[in-house]
């Protein structure tokens, strides 16, 4: 069976993005950098819009505001190309141009679903908050992991990542410092049926 992974890369309030920053919101550093080249063979999982800026960035298309890619940058984006990835969407078209995908037009949560109970090896998402919250609400996550760094984006962040989240519980299962200032904090998760103290009213 395989195991689910939702992975976010946030400003320390919640942001997955932020105008006018660089990926990583440049603060990467050579110990967050090399544990990234550790991580084991993944499958993503995304939706349409992570899709499409992902692969406007593999077909060489620039963040605004930049010239060109940083070489970290360009390493992520290379990394992820060569990987397998599968895209649940109703509104792209086969065959997709970005190598590896797959194109899934049915439901994401049963797809996903089937895909653990067939499979095997890490399933992990990228970006798509929409249907990493779909994943979690459905219970079909195994591990929650968020990598914080150190910034706060309160006038310039983009795609508030919690917002329409269900209540969940927590259990730590890891958690790390890279370079002094880069967070990472990994988690089970339990989604909660209401809060400790009752339904509210």
């Amino acid at each position: 069976m395989s195991e689910l992974l939702v992975d976010f890369i946030t400003s320390l309030d919640g942001y997955a993005s932020g105008e006018g920053w660089p990926g990583f919101w440049g603060l990467e550093g050579p110990e967050y950098l090399a544990w990234l080249g550790e991580q084991p063979e993944a499958t993503y999982l995304m939706g349409a819009n992570t899709y499409r800026l992902m692969s406007g960035f593999a077909a060489g298309e620039v963040p605004n505001g930049q010239d060109e890619f940083r070489p970290e940058e360009e390493a992520s984006v290379d990394e992820l190309t060569q990987a397998s990835k599968v895209v649940f969407s109703s509104s792209l078209e086969e065959p997709l141009t970005w190598a590896n995908s797959i194109l899934v037009r049915g439901d994401a949560v049963e797809a996903v679903r089937a895909m653990k109970s067939s499979g095997s090896g890490l399933l992990s998402t990228i970006g798509s908050l929409s249907l990493c919250r779909s994943l979690l609400r459905a219970g079909l996550v195994d591990r929650f992991r968020v990598v914080m760094f150190p910034v706060i984006t309160g006038a310039t962040g983009e795609e508030r990542i919690y917002d329409g989240y269900p209540d969940v519980a927590l259990e730590m299962i890891e958690h790390r410092t890279f370079d002094g200032r880069i967070q990472l904090v990994e988690y089970k998760p339990r989604v909660l049926d209401h809060p400790p103290l009752g339904v509210p009213a």
